[in-house]
This record gives structure tokens, C-alpha cells and sequence, in this order.
């Protein structure tokens, strides 16, 4: 597959919500003209792709680069040079390497991770596989499981008439919803971990609307698979190009081990606090993350190193979709910090008509609102910048948002992560198992067909998740 772009996207919007350069910006003065390049390159990257790929292909680098312009030229000229440049040094040295240094490590290392042998795709070995996947992605994030498993699963179903409905509730769950219970596990949540939410808050807080969404998915598709099977019994057999061979094994498996060692490094830089730091114009670089972040550097190189030609190739391994990635986090990263400085000024904002649609007239805040409009933009335009501008909506104070606040902060959470799976570039995994689908002979939906499957089966849930838990 060739574009995680989506997934870096994710990560661009890694720009802290009021940075310490952007304090010095007057979030008060900035209009509406100033979301122009945020949006523009977000579109860009939501189409281009779509409808000129290989204008896109050539030209990436040019159009964020573009827009990364629009953004920094007005704001020298309007707020001087010295506060914009530790506003963007800021968002590049606290936000954007950690999160694209975290994004290269799991690509890295899930990459060399392989799934060998055939199983018989029957309705109860497809749901347990789809169970597996969920509870996986939340370890080594979606994008790390959909590249895992999807392609023994397609494998698994190859010689089934109907098996359209497996990708798409594979996309449904191991791309997205099971990604809600760590930070890990999809891009919005590790930015919130970088904003200061503690490592296991999405666990503790969002473990009631994930079971809830992944048993009724799981049990929907149970029915469904049993009934479409069912019916490709009674027809005469389609011929299996990948006969069954239950000698199901990993290959890579020093992978697993670099995965744990991750993990443990992202959880121990949250617990551990040495009080020591270095400051580059007013940014300050903590200790425990910059051990982190070398760190999981030092595991993408032994990974690199250790796992064989032959793996990498027989999960298609490119070092491409995250070069396009960084390019264009570093581009979403620039075009959001006038955002981010705007929503800073609250009510004195620009934003304050959105602020005043997401809050009840004392001023407490509405989560179900919150839910269904980081939602509705997580579905067009990548749930992990979204996430970020309703995190800044909501007061961007992560002591708050894990405390009196912390209903809002799930209604954020579950929103950019649940609604992603609404059309193919709501993140990152979604299109990448698309591609990698139809390579391999299954008949995919377009853009709208799909929209098709997840309108009827996700609407009706979150319309669910909202009476029960928003």
C-alpha cells in the first residue's frame, strides 16, 4: 500500500494547542482567513490523492511547502519574526518529532512482522480474527494491526463469492475502533498523550463505549458472515488460489519483542521524572522524552537490522508513505499554530460561535455534541488533526480534561477515533487495506459504496453510543 499519508496526517496536527512561542501570538486578533492553508492542505490531502495521484506523487513536497508559506509569511509580517519562530520550533521539537519518530518506529517494526500459512475463512475463525486484530490494534496501533492481518484474512476468505463485508468490518474495527484503548493505538490519542493525558486515562475512560461498539460490531458481522457463507454453500465451490494450510506462523518474531520494548518505553515516559531538561528558546525538551524518542529510533534501526529481505517484501515494505508522511506533518504542523493561537483566545476568538454551539448557556460542556461534530470532521478530514482543534475547543488543559472535564474529553476521543472508519480517509489504515483488498482480487467499494456500508451499520451505533454513554 503507498499512502499512510492519511496516518501522518494524523500526526501533523501534533501542534500544541497554545505553544510557548504562540503565547506570544494574539490568538485574539486572528480571523477566520487564517484556517485557509489548515483547511487547504487537509482538502489537499482528503482529494488529490483521490482524483490526480501522480500530480500528487511528484508534487507533494511542493503543494505542503505551499501552504506552509501561506501560513508563515502573514504571520512574520504580522506578529514579527522572533514569536513565530519559537511558536514553529515549539510544534516541531515537542510535538511533530516525537509523533513522527513514534509513527517510523511501529511502521518499522510491524513491517517485518509476517503472517504465514492459510486459515479457512468460516464465520467463527473470521470473528475471532477480527476480535484479535481489534484487541492488537489498540498494542501496536491500527495502521501496525490492519498491516498484520489483512492480508491473511483476505487470504482466508479468497475463495468465498461474498467476502466484501469481511474488509469492511475489518476497516470498522482493527483500522479504527480498536484503536480507542491506548495511546498507541491511533493517532489522536498518542497526540493527547503528547498534550499531557496520562498513558492509561484512554483505557480506564474509554474501555465502556469501545466494548460496547466492538461487541455489537462483532456481533453484527457474526450474523451477517454466517448468513452470507451459508448461502455460498449451496453453490458450487469457487476455486481457492491460496488452499487452506492451518500451519499458521509468524516470521519476524524479534518484531514482537522490539513492540514490547516500545510500549515500555512510552509508558515508562510517563511515569518517570527525572526533573531534568534542556530549553532551545523558551521550548523545553524533557529528559524522559528525549530518551523516548531515541529510544524507539534505536528499535526501528535493530528492526531494520535484524528482520530479512524476504519478510519485508512479502508485506510489500517501502520506506515511501512515511517520507510523504513527514512532509506532510511538517506542513499541517505550521498551518495549524494560528489555529491553535485563535482558539486559545476563547471567547475572545474567532471561534467563539463554535465554542458557544459545543456549551450549554453556563458555559458546561455539551458531549454529545462534541462526539458527533469531532466525528463529522474526523470522517472527512483525518481524526487526528480534528481531534486536536475540538482538544483546544475544550480548553486544551489536560488536568481538567482528565478530571471535572473528563466526559468531554471521551466525547473527543471516541469521536475522532469511532467516526474515522465513516469513508476511506477518515485515517490513516482505512484506504491502505482498500488498496491492498483490491490488489489482492477483492471487489471493494468506491468512495460512496462504502460510505454506503458504514452509513447503515456505524450511524445507527453511535446513535447508540450517544444515548448510553453522551
Amino acid at each position: 500500500m503507498r499512502r499512510i499519508p492519511f496516518a501522518a496526517l494524523a500526526a501533523t496536527l501534533s501542534l500544541a494547542p497554545f505553544p510557548a512561542g504562540a503565547a506570544s501570538l494574539d490568538g485574539a486578533s486572528f480571523g477566520t482567513a487564517w484556517t485557509l492553508p489548515f483547511i487547504g492542505l487537509l482538502l489537499s490531502i482528503a482529494i488529490l490523492p483521490q482524483i490526480a495521484h501522480r500530480f500528487w506523487d511528484r508534487h507533494i513536497g511542493k503543494l505542503v511547502g505551499a501552504f506552509a508559506a501561506l501560513t508563515l509569511v502573514p504571520l512574520v509580517a504580522t506578529s514579527g519574526f522572533g514569536p513565530t519562530l519559537d511558536a514553529a520550533l515549539h510544534v516541531l521539537l515537542t510535538e511533530y518529532l516525537p509523533f513522527i519518530i513514534l509513527l517510523g518506529s511501529l511502521y518499522t517494526i510491524a513491517g517485518g512482522i509476517v503472517v504465514a500459512g492459510n486459515l479457512h475463512g468460516s464465520p467463527a475463525m473470521n470473528t475471532g480474527l477480527l476480535a484479535f486484530g481489534t484487541l492488537l490494534a489498540s498494542l501496536v496501533g491500527t495502521t501496525g494491526a490492519s498491516m498484520v492481518l489483512i492480508r491473511p484474512l483476505v487470504r482466508a476468505n479468497d475463495d468465498r463469492r461474498h467476502n466484501v463485508h469481511v474488509v469492511v468490518f475489518f476497516v470498522f474495527l482493527v483500522s479504527n475502533a480498536g484503536g480507542a484503548l491506548t495511546p498507541l493505538g491511533d493517532p489522536p490519542l498518542f497526540l493527547g498523550f503528547l498534550r499531557g493525558v496520562d498513558f492509561f486515562w484512554t483505557t480506564r475512560e474509554l474501555l465502556p463505549e469501545t466494548a460496547f461498539a466492538v461487541a455489537a460490531l462483532l456481533a453484527l458481522f457474526y450474523g451477517l458472515d454466517r448468513y452470507r457463507f451459508t448461502r455460498d454453500d449451496v453453490k458450487p465451490p469457487v476455486p481457492d488460489p491460496t488452499p487452506d494450510d492451518w500451519h499458521l506462523h509468524l516470521r519476524g518474531r524479534a518484531n514482537l519483542v522490539l513492540l514490547a520494548l516500545l510500549v515500555g518505553l512510552i509508558v515508562a515516559s510517563g511515569l518517570w521524572r527525572p526533573g531534568l531538561s534542556v530549553s532551545l528558546r523558551g521550548t523545553v525538551l524533557e529528559a524522559q522524552n528525549l530518551v523516548r524518542d531515541a529510544g524507539m529510533m534505536l528499535l526501528a534501526l535493530a528492526s531494520y537490522a535484524l528482520t530479512s529481505r524476504r519478510d519485508r517484501i512479502a508485506n510489500d515494505f517501502s520506506w515511501r508513505p512515511i517520507v510523504e508522511v513527514a512532509k506532510i506533518f511538517a506542513g499541517i504542523f505550521v498551518c495549524i499554530v494560528p489555529v491553535s493561537a485563535a482558539l486559545g483566545a476563547g471567547r475572545d476568538g474567532v471561534f467563539a460561535p463554535v465554542l458557544a454551539l459545543v456549551s450549554h448557556p453556563d458555559g458546561t460542556p455539551r458531549e454529545a455534541v462534541y462526539f458527533w461534530l469531532t466525528g463529522a470532521l474526523s470522517s472527512v478530514l483525518d481524526n487526528a488533526p480534528t481531534y486536536l482543534v475540538f482538544f483546544d475547543l475544550a480548553g486544551g488543559d489536560p488536568a481538567r480534561l482528565m478530571g471535572p472535564l473528563a466526559r468531554t474529553l471521551a466525547a473527543i476521543s471516541t469521536g475522532a477515533v469511532f467516526m474515522g472508519a465513516m469513508t476511506y480517509i477518515g485515517n490513516a489504515p482505512n484506504f491502505m487495506v482498500y488498496a491492498i483488498a483490491r490488489q489482492q482480487g477483492v471487489r471493494m467499494p468506491g468512495f460512496l459504496g462504502y460510505m454506503a456500508w458504514s452509513g447503515a451499520i456505524l450511524l445507527p451505533l453511535f446513535g447508540a453510543v450517544t444515548v448510553i454513554f453522551f
